[in-house]
C-alpha cells in the first residue's frame, strides 16, 4: 500500500502531533508482507481522548503479539484536519504505517459513548468505506465493534459486521485467527462471500452478527419479537469473560504521546467488575464478576511500565478502586518504592464508606492530588433507592480526615433526575455542600482559608440497558433545567463552585442508549446534515438531531422519557451478559422500597453471573 502524504497540511492544523505516530513504544511491522493481516483499531474521538483509553492500549499490545497481524491506531481527526484531508483527497490512515485503512482486513471501533456514533460514520466515510454493511463488497474491510455500548448495538446494526461482547483480549484474537484460516483458502476466488466468514465467526463465544437477526415491532412502536434469519446463529449471544486477571494481557510498554492527553499518566488496573450493585450503573452490572490482579502481578506491571515510559504519576483504576482487597498493601508499596523517585500516586473518585486515612496520608507524600467523593444523591432516602450504601456520617468522617491531613478542597459528584427524586433530595445536595464547609471550619478553628473550596458537580441520569433502572424514563429537558436552576440558587456561596452538564446531550445519549435499529436512519440523517463530535458541546446541535428524528417519524420521548413495563421486549434482551432480567426486576422493586441490597462480597444476591462457568472471582 502507498503511504499518504500529510506533510504539507500538518503546519496548517491544530496540534499536528496528533497525526505523526512514531511515539515511544509504538510497534512497527513490515507492511510489504502480503500475508500480514491488517487491523485498524479506531477510537471515535480525538487523539487526546483515545490515547487515554486503557482498553485500546491493551488491545494494541495484545493483537500485535501475533507475528503476522499488525494492529494500528486510528483516531478521529480534528475538524480542521478533516477539512484539509478532504480538500487534498487524503483518506483516513493508520498512525503506524500512514497507509489508508480502506484496504485493511479489519476496521474496528471502540464503543464507549453513544454520542461518538456519528464520528464512526465520519471516519468510515473519510476512509472511503461504504457506511452500510449491506453495501460492502468482498475484500472491503470487516467493521468490528466492541466496548460497553456494544451491549445494545442495535442503533449501529446497519453499519457494522461483527460485534464482540465482553472482554476482548482473547475474543479479538479468536476472530483474527478464524480470519487467517479462512482467508488462506482463497475464499473469494472460490466463490465464497463475506457472509461465509460471518457465519464462521458467529460460532465464537462472545460474537454477535446483527445481520443474522431482524426485529418485528408492535403498532405502538415497541419491539414485538426478534427473529433469527440463520438457523446457525446463537439464540442468545453470550459475553466473554477473562477468568484469570494475572494472565490477562497488559500494556507494560505503554505508548507515550508527544502531546498532553486527558489522562497523562500510568494507569494501573487493580481488578475488573464491581460488587456494590449501584442501580443506575451499567458498568457495575455488565462487567461482573469481580476478578482481582494479585499484588505480585501488580508490582511487576507497574515496575515495567515506569521503566518503559518515564511517567511520574500512577493512577489506581477500577470501578471502585478502594474496594481492592489489598488496597493498603499496593498503596504502601507504590509510595515506598517510587516516592523517592518523585513518582506520585493518584486515586480516582472514592467511596465515602471506606476512605482510609492511612492511604490518604501515603499518597500525599509526593504531591497532593485532588480528592473526589461521589455521594451521588443528596439524601439518605435517595442514596438507598440507588443502592449507594453510604451515609452522611461516612461523608463527615471522610471529609474530616481529608481536611485534618491538609487537603483544602474536595469535589462532590452527584446525579440529578434519578428515579423517585424530589426537590427535597436536591436540597440535600446543598446541605451536604454546606456541611463540608462546616467540617472545614471545625478542623481549622472556625477559619476558612482562601484556598479552601467545595466543587459540586451534577450530571443528568441516563437510563442504561442491563441496569435495574432500565425501565425508568429520563427527566424531560424542562425538568432537568428547572432542577439545575434550583441548585444554582441554593449553592450561591463564594466557597462553592457548581458545575453541571448540558442536559441536551444527555437526552440524545438516553435515546441511543435504549434505542433500536430504527435509529440507524436517524444516525445517518444527522451525519449527512453535519453531525460529528456530538460529545463536545461546541459541536453538538440538538436541533439537527430533532430534525433527523422527525424526518424518520420517530419521537425522542419514546426512547428517553417513557416508562417501560416489565413485559416489554427490549432491543437488547437477546444478549446474555450473565446478570438476569429477573434479578434486575427484583432490584428495581427493592429500589421502590428504598431498601439497600448488600455488597455481594458479603453473600450472593443471585444476580445470575455465578452460573457463567466462572473459575475465579467471587462467583
Amino acid at each position: 500500500m502507498e503511504k499518504v502524504n500529510i506533510k504539507a497540511i500538518l503546519k496548517k492544523v491544530e496540534k499536528p502531533a496528533r497525526y505523526l505516530g512514531n511515539e515511544l513504544n509504538t510497534i512497527h511491522k513490515d507492511t510489504s508482507n502480503k500475508n500480514l493481516i491488517r487491523y485498524a483499531h479506531c477510537f471515535p474521538d480525538m487523539y487526546e481522548v483515545g490515547m487515554s483509553h486503557l482498553g485500546s492500549h491493551i488491545l494494541y499490545n495484545c493483537i500485535n503479539q501475533e507475528e503476522d497481524v499488525f494492529c494500528e491506531r486510528v483516531y478521529a481527526p480534528g475538524v480542521d484536519m478533516e477539512e484539509k484531508m478532504r480538500e487534498n483527497n487524503i483518506p483516513l490512515f493508520g498512525l503506524e504505517s500512514r497507509e489508508a485503512i480502506t484496504n485493511f482486513d479489519f476496521v474496528t471501533f471502540s464503543l464507549q459513548y453513544e454520542m461518538c456514533y456519528t464520528n464512526i460514520l465520519n471516519m468510515m466515510d473519510l476512509a472511503g468505506i461504504p457506511l452500510l454493511a449491506k453495501d460492502r463488497k468482498n475484500r472491503e474491510p470487516f467493521i468490528l465493534v466492541g466496548g460497553s455500548c456494544a451491549y445494545n448495538v442495535e442503533p449501529l446494526a446497519d453499519f457494522v459486521d461483527i460485534v464482540v461482547l465482553g472482554e476482548g483480549e482473547d475474543m479479538n484474537l479468536d476472530v483474527i485467527r478464524a480470519y487467517k484460516e479462512w482467508i488462506s483458502t482463497n475464499p473469494y476466488e472460490n466463490g465464497k462471500s463475506r457472509e461465509d466468514f460471518l457465519e464462521k465467526v458467529s460460532q465464537i463465544e462472545g460474537v454477535y452478527i446483527p445481520a443474522f437477526y431482524e426485529f418485528e415491532y408492535n403498532e405502538d412502536g415497541t419491539v414485538k419479537q426478534l427473529n433469527k434469519l440463520k438457523n446457525f446463529a446463537p439464540d442468545k449471544p453470550r459475553k466473554r469473560i477473562i477468568e484469570n486477571m494475572d494472565e490477562a494481557e497488559y500494556p507494560e510498554k505503554l505508548i507515550v504521546p508527544f502531546i498532553e492527553t486527558v489522562h497523562d499518566r500510568i494507569v494501573l488496573e487493580l481488578f475488573r467488575g464491581c460488587t456494590r450493585g449501584c442501580r443506575f450503573c451499567q458498568a457495575g452490572m455488565i462487567y461482573r464478576p469481580i476478578r482481582e490482579k494479585s499484588l505480585d502481578r501488580l508490582k511487576e506491571i507497574v515496575d515495567n511500565m515506569i521503566k518503559n515510559t518515564g511517567y511520574d504519576e500512577i493512577s489506581l483504576s477500577s470501578l471502585s478502586t478502594s474496594d481492592y482487597s489489598k488496597i493498603q498493601e499496593i498503596t504502601d508499596f507504590l509510595v515506598e518504592e517510587y516516592a523517592p523517585q518523585n513518582i506520585g500516586v493518584s486515586l480516582p473518585s472514592l467511596r465515602l464508606d471506606n476512605f482510609s486515612m492511612e492511604i490518604a496520608e501515603k499518597v500525599q507524600q509526593v504531591r497532593k492530588t485532588g480528592l473526589t467523593f461521589a455521594p451521588e444523591a443528596g439524601t439518605q432516602r435517595l442514596r438507598d433507592v440507588i443502592n449507594k450504601g453510604v451515609t452522611e456520617e461516612d461523608l463527615r468522617n471522610a471529609v474530616g480526615k481529608a481536611f485534618e491531613m491538609g487537603w483544602n478542597s474536595v469535589k462532590l459528584y452527584f446525579m440529578i433526575g434519578l428515579p423517585t427524586e424530589t426537590y427535597e433530595d436536591l436540597d440535600g445536595i446543598r446541605d451536604l455542600a454546606y456541611e463540608v464547609i462546616g467540617i472545614y471550619k471545625n478542623v481549622h478553628g472556625g477559619r476558612v482559608g482562601g484556598r479552601f473550596g467545595v466543587t459540586v458537580s451534577t450530571s443528568t441520569f441516563v437510563p442504561k440497558p442491563f441496569t435495574p433502572f432500565q425501565w425508568h424514563g429520563q427527566d424531560t429537558q424542562e425538568e432537568i433545567r428547572d432542577k439545575q436552576k434550583h441548585l444554582v440558587g441554593k449553592l450561591r456561596n463564594g466557597k462553592i463552585k457548581y458545575n453541571y452538564h448540558d442536559s441536551k446531550t444527555s437526552l440524545m445519549e438516553a435515546v441511543f442508549a435504549r434505542g433500536d435499529r430504527r435509529l440507524g436512519k436517524v444516525l445517518l440523517e444527522a451525519f449527512k446534515n453535519g453531525a460529528k463530535f456530538d460529545g463536545w458541546s461546541e459541536y453538538f446541535d440538538l436541533g439537527r438531531w430533532l430534525n433527523a428524528m422527525e424526518v424518520n417519524n420517530l419521537d425522542p420521548s419514546f426512547y428517553a422519557h417513557r416508562e417501560r413495563n416489565y413485559d416489554e421486549v427490549f432491543p437488547w434482551d437477546h444478549i446474555d451478559v450473565g446478570v438476569t432480567k429477573e434479578f434486575l426486576v427484583r432490584e428495581n422493586e427493592t429500589a421502590k422500597e428504598a431498601k439497600v441490597t448488600e455488597d455481594c462480597r458479603h453473600g450472593c444476591n443471585g444476580c445470575g453471573i455465578n452460573v457463567h462457568d466462572i473459575g475465579r472471582g467471587l462467583c
